[in-house]
């Protein structure tokens, strides 16, 4: 009779116990959640609107602006014919034209219904609710104009050229992802960034400066194009699943994970076969062939991209690849003016 009433109350402690395990963890988890939300609120409250402006403006994303006028200009001084003073303002019109882009992807992304709370990415300002669209919107406006307003000389310089060039950009950065129709959203913003990162950049740079072209310099902004291809490529690998749920049919969802890490290794692969071509045809800047050895440096993220999962450990790969775009242009111009 002992026994059973022993296993009697056996039986009842163990759910019992259980369901109040199960009750202090929930209570645990609900405040883990809003320790988190109250932490997020007071970010909110404490970040100054300088902060917030320069979170939008992805400052880590502006090397690939940088890096093709630093390679365009090397060319030029290459030969003689650099012009710094355009040197100088193509470079202000570049970056002025890329936070506008990001403005506008800021916004419209938004408007999509893009940007998920889930987002593994960086902050963007207007979903979380530190800018307002419409401020957003105004902002992207003042940055493009501010661009042009820059690039006039550089028009006054170049003529018509430069002119659609500029007019370009800023259209494309606009309808990445705008429009009925946005690049970024139907899988063609990584030629979008390969032609106009790449080499428009290279090419107008050089061109502003000695008013002639050379196919060897656009040859030369294949590079540049090619790492700025691959950021957004890791960029796309990290959101596939929010992508794919937002219906934004970027290259990583219309053909899968293994598709964009191959594009990847590619792309850096190509990047830093360049200057050998270069080289080839030629036969001079021998120095400029250092800039082939970046791709030893990329190899670690080469081998995070094949061997992780898509997530937040990405924003580091994406991060370095920025930086090898900048080492490698820095490398390249410096060995191409030796």
């Amino acid at each position: 009779m002992k026994s059973s009433r022993i296993l009697l109350v056996a039986s009842i402690q163990e759910p019992a116990f259980s369901i109040l395990d199960q009750v202090c963890r929930f209570s645990q988890e609900r405040l883990t959640i809003r320790n988190a939300e109250f932490n997020g609120r007071r970010r909110q409250m404490t970040i100054s609107k300088t902060q917030v402006w320069v979170l939008a403006s992805r400052p880590k994303t502006l090397w690939a602006a940088v890096a093709p006028v630093i390679i365009g200009t090397a060319m030029a001084y290459g030969e003689g014919r650099a012009h710094f003073i355009s040197a100088a303002l193509a470079t202000l019109a570049a970056v002025l034209i890329q936070i506008g882009t990001n403005f506008a992807n800021d916004y419209f992304d938004y408007v999509h219904g893009a940007d998920k709370k889930e987002r593994l990415g960086p902050t963007r300002v207007t979903q979380v609710g530190l800018v307002k669209p419409q401020v957003m919107k105004t902002a992207t406006i003042l940055a493009f104009s501010a661009a042009f307003l820059a690039g006039t000389y550089l028009i006054w310089r170049g003529g018509w050229p430069i002119f659609i060039i500029g007019m370009l950009s800023i259209m494309f950065g606009v309808l990445y992802t705008a429009g009925p129709f946005p690049l970024g959203y139907n899988g063609l913003g990584d030629i979008f960034v390969l032609v106009f990162f790449g080499i428009v950049a290279v090419g107008g740079t050089y061109y502003v400066q000695t008013l002639t072209i050379d196919w060897l310099v656009l040859l030369a902004g294949l590079s540049p194009g090619l790492f700025s291809m691959a950021i957004l490529t890791v960029n796309n690998l990290r959101d596939v699943k929010s992508d794919m749920e937002s219906g934004k049919m970027t290259l990583a969802v219309r053909f899968g994970e293994n598709f964009a890490r191959w594009e990847y290794l590619a792309s850096v692969l190509v990047a830093c076969l360049i200057p050998i071509v270069l080289f080839f045809f030629t036969g001079s800047h021998l120095y400029a062939l250092a800039a082939s050895g970046v791709f030893i440096a990329a190899i670690p993220s080469i081998k995070t991209v094949f061997e992780q999962k898509p997530g937040i450990v990405f924003n580091q790969v994406l991060a370095t690849t920025g930086k090898l775009l900048l080492i490698y242009s820095l490398i390249f111009s410096l060995g191409w003016i030796l």
